[in-house]
């Protein structure tokens, strides 16, 4: 949620949620909702406090008195009656329209949409097209079956079996390796969480259409496990000391992926139900950006580790999610396509999410909102369809990554039967 204070009262920061699409329209009916929530609250609470005066002097009052005393009482009660509905009132209406205004672009952040990313670095050589495309491949070697999927669940659904099953937990295992040896805590979450935490991740307005829904139960889908990791403090006071505090969620996500017909429609790359390990840090403002650092250089150790040809780019302000105020993406050279396509993605949410979560960092002489930051691992499908593009041979076969092999077992992958 957006600090309406820095809104009302810094330039830079307002212009940084202009950046991203927030209308000066928006923010001015915001900031005018605040202030009338401010001022219905000022009155509440004189309201309330003469209110306890006046009950307080009916005890006080001789037999006189107390007749008009107890008028008086009921008269200001009925006031505070009306004030604190007005006042609930124009609480909802401020918070419904901060959901409008996103988090504030960073000044590094590029301007633009989905084509103005700055690449701020590329490794490795691009190889040319192979012999099989990845979904080409899959069905090649019997390890992915989208046709019988297809006959059960619909399209964007995909059996993986054989090898690609030893493959998909060997990527599950590297990835939680590597993200334990920089001090994150493996974290295994619910997958179907309640609408509030929908909306208090960021995720709710925005993308609810991208979202599965269980109706009856009032519960929903998660399409990554940073939702259940931002939760995980809900409304708790964290020592300053015990920072940073790093998760490493793995789980299944489903995603609708609404929008996106007939866009990668073969293979593992854009399916409805997927793993994946996710990163999450809750941090100070002093360090969160150099946690975000911490957090790209991570992924880059894990995408680097596998042998695969990328480029980091920095998203620009018009691409960017309502509460990432920066973000990162690691893109991995598709050969079959002969571009590059994201994996990866790590973002600063500063103190946004943290407001909604009423998450807190208590110091020797302050409490703080945190700052919280999240970015995937290892996104399992996508990761290992570059696999077996990037690493397949002349005669179609797939060599296994040599990090891999100690959780596998394999070197090659081979036909299922």
């Amino acid at each position: 949620m957006i600090d309406l204070r820095r809104l009302s009262q810094d330039a830079d920061y307002r212009h940084g949620a202009e950046r991203k699409g927030a209308t000066a329209e928006n923010i001015d009916t915001l900031l005018a909702a605040e202030s009338r929530r401010l001022e219905t609250m000022q009155t509440a609470e004189s309201l309330r406090a003469a209110s306890n005066k006046a009950s307080k002097e009916i005890g006080r009052a001789n037999p006189e008195e107390r007749a008009d005393k107890i008028a008086a009482a009921s008269e200001l009660k009925q006031q505070l009656t009306q004030a604190e509905s007005d006042l609930a009132a124009a609480e909802e209406e401020v918070k419904t329209l901060s959901l409008e205004v996103p988090n504030p672009a960073h000044e590094s952040v590029p301007d633009g949409g989905e084509e103005d990313y700055r690449v701020e670095k590329t490794v490795g050589d691009k190889p040319a097209a192979p012999k099989f495309s990845h979904s080409e491949l899959g069905e090649h070697l019997g390890i992915v079956d989208s046709e019988r999927a297809v006959r059960m669940s619909g399209s964007r659904f995909a059996y993986v079996k054989g090898d690609a099953v030893r493959l998909q937990f060997a990527l599950v295992q590297w990835a939680i390796s590597k993200a334990t040896a920089h001090g994150f805590i493996p974290v295994i979450p619910p997958v179907l969480v309640r609408e509030e935490m929908m909306e208090l991740a960021g995720f709710f307005p925005t993308d609810r259409n991208q979202v599965y829904e269980l109706e009856q139960d009032e519960l929903f889908l998660i399409g990554t496990a940073e939702v259940g990791l931002a939760g995980l403090h809900r409304q708790e006071r964290l020592q300053l000391d015990e920072l940073p505090l790093r998760y490493a969620g793995y789980s299944s996500c489903f995603r609708r992926e609404a929008g996106t017909y007939g866009k990668d429609t073969a293979g593992l790359f854009r399916v409805h139900q997927f793993d994946k390990v996710e990163l999450f840090s809750y941090t100070t403002a002093e360090t969160s950006w150099d946690e975000l650092e911490l957090i790209r250089q991570l992924q880059e150790e894990i995408v680097g580790g596998l042998e695969l040809p990328y480029q980091v780019i920095t998203v620009a302000s018009g691409d960017l999610g309502a509460a990432a105020a920066k973000k990162y993406d690691i893109e991995v050279w598709l050969p079959s396509e002969q571009r590059y396509r994201e994996l990866t993605s790590c973002s600063n949410y500063t103190d946004y999410s943290a407001r909604r979560m009423s998450t807190r960092v208590v110091g020797e002489d302050s409490t703080e909102l945190a700052h919280t930051l999240n970015g995937t691992a290892c996104a399992i499908g996508r990761t290992m369809l570059n696999i077996f593009e990037n690493h397949q041979q002349e005669d179609g076969t797939v060599v296994v990554p040599e990090v891999l092999r100690p959780f596998c077992g394999l070197e090659v992958l081979s036909a299922v039967g």
